[in-house]
C-alpha cells in the first residue's frame, strides 16, 4: 500500500486527479442549472460604481448571478470548466455533453478605463490589471479590486455552496481535503475575446489543467506572453476565424507564438482538416460569414454567430469537443514560428532567436 501511495504521488497532478473521478449517486439522473448571487455567498463582496460593477443594474437585474452547470445522465471526467465571460447556454449545453461540469462568475473585469490612455501598449499595465482582476490580489497600481470580487473567490465560494448543497452533482472533488482552496488540478479555464485573454494571463501565473483560447489571446504589445508559465504549453488551445481583426491584426498569432504553441504542431485549418486536426494547438478557420468581422470574431464558439450546414446543425462541433478534450500528452509536430508574424504591431520588429534546435523559444524579441 505504501508503495502503491508513492507512486500516485510522484505522478503528474493530471494523471493524479483522473485516477479519482468520482462517480454520480443521483437518484434522478439529469442536467442540472443552479444559480446563486455572488454577494448571498459572500457578503464580502462590493460594487465598483468607477468601473459599473454593480450588483444590479437599472432595469433590476443581477448583475452578480453565478451559473453552474452538470449532467449527472453522462460519464464524468473529474474536470471544471471556468468559463471567463458571460453565462453562454449552447457551449455550457455542449460542455454537460463531454462530461464536464461548468461554471461562471461575475467578477470585477470591467477595468479598461482605469488604464491611461498612456498606459495601454507600455507592455505591463494590462496584463497587471488583469491578473488582478483574476485574482483579487495587488497586482496593479491602478486598482484596488479586493479577494472576494476577484475571479478566483468567487468561483470558490460558488463551489463550495455546490458541494453542500447539490450533492448529486459531486462538486466537493474540485476542493481541497479542508475545503480552504480549489483543486486547480481539475480546472479547465476557458474563454473567449477578453475572456480567453485573461484565462491565458491567469494560466500563465497559476498552472490548470487545461486553457481554451476562443478568438484570443491579444492584448496589444504586452509581454506576460513570453513568461515562464506555470501551466505548461502543450495545455493550451487556440480557435480564431482569419477575418477576425485580432487575427488579421496579427495578435492572435503573435500571441500564440509567445505562448510558445508551435512547439506542438502547425496553424491548421480546421474547415479542411478533419479531426483531431493534426493535434495541434492552433486551429483556425475560414467560414464564410459575408466579411462581417463582428460576426467573424463571435462565430468559433457555439451560438448565433456560427456555422451551421444545411440541416442547421454547428459545423464546429467536431472542434469544440477537441479544444475541451483532448488528450494533452498527444501533440502535433513542432515546427519553426512564422517569421513575419506580429510585424504589423511594431515599426522596429525582430523574430524570435533561432535556438540550437532550430525552433525558437517561447519569447518574443521585441525592441
Amino acid at each position: 500500500m505504501k508503495r502503491l501511495l508513492l507512486v500516485l504521488a510522484l505522478l503528474p497532478a493530471g494523471l493524479r486527479a483522473a485516477e479519482s473521478v468520482p462517480a454520480y449517486n443521483d437518484p434522478s439522473p439529469q442536467s442540472y442549472h443552479l444559480t446563486k448571487r455572488a454577494h448571498d455567498l459572500d457578503p464580502r463582496t462590493r460594487e465598483y460604481p468607477e468601473i459599473n460593477f454593480i450588483f444590479k443594474g437599472k432595469d433590476g437585474v443581477e448583475q452578480d448571478l453565478g451559473h453552474a452547470r452538470v449532467d449527472t445522465r453522462v460519464a464524468p471526467r473529474g474536470r471544471l470548466v471556468i468559463w471567463m465571460m458571460n453565462y453562454s447556454a449552447p457551449l455550457f449545453d455542449r460542455l454537460c455533453d463531454y462530461g464536464l461540469h461548468a461554471i461562471q462568475v461575475q467578477y470585477a473585469n470591467k477595468w479598461f478605463a482605469l488604464i491611461p490612455p498612456a498606459n495601454r501598449d507600455d507592455g505591463t499595465s494590462v496584463g497587471k490589471m488583469r491578473l488582478e482582476a483574476a485574482t483579487g490580489e495587488d497586482f496593479s497600481p491602478l486598482a484596488g479590486i479586493q479577494k472576494p470580487d476577484g475571479m478566483m473567490e468567487r468561483v470558490l465560494y460558488l463551489v463550495r455552496w455546490l458541494a453542500k448543497t447539490h450533492p448529486q452533482g459531486r462538486w466537493e472533488q474540485f476542493l481541497t481535503a479542508d475545503g480552504q482552496a480549489l483543486r486547480w488540478d481539475k480546472v479547465i479555464i476557458a474563454g473567449s475575446s477578453h475572456g480567453a485573454t485573461t484565462s491565458a494571463r491567469f494560466a500563465i501565473h497559476q498552472r490548470v489543467d487545461r486553457v481554451v483560447m476562443l478568438c484570443g489571446p491579444r492584448d496589444q504589445l504586452e509581454s506576460w506572453q513570453g513568461f515562464p508559465s506555470a501551466t505548461p504549453a502543450n495545455r493550451f488551445f487556440g480557435f480564431s476565424h482569419v477575418l477576425d481583426a485580432g487575427w488579421s491584426g496579427e495578435h492572435y498569432c503573435r500571441s500564440w507564438q509567445m505562448l510558445g504553441l508551435y512547439r506542438y504542431g502547425p496553424i491548421v485549418d480546421v474547415d479542411n482538416t478533419p479531426p483531431p486536426f493534426g493535434h495541434s494547438r492552433r486551429l483556425i478557420t475560414q467560414l464564410d460569414v459575408k466579411g462581417d468581422i463582428n460576426r467573424a470574431h463571435s462565430s468559433v464558439m457555439p451560438g448565433k454567430s456560427a456555422g451551421v450546414d444545411v440541416e442547421g446543425r454547428f459545423i464546429h462541433e467536431a472542434v469544440w469537443r477537441y479544444l475541451f478534450t483532448q488528450p494533452v500528452e498527444e501533440t502535433g509536430p513542432a515546427v519553426p514560428p512564422e517569421p513575419e508574424c506580429g510585424k504589423k504591431l511594431l515599426k522596429e520588429w525582430a523574430p524570435p532567436p533561432v535556438a540550437a534546435s532550430g525552433l525558437a523559444p517561447a519569447s518574443f524579441v521585441l525592441r
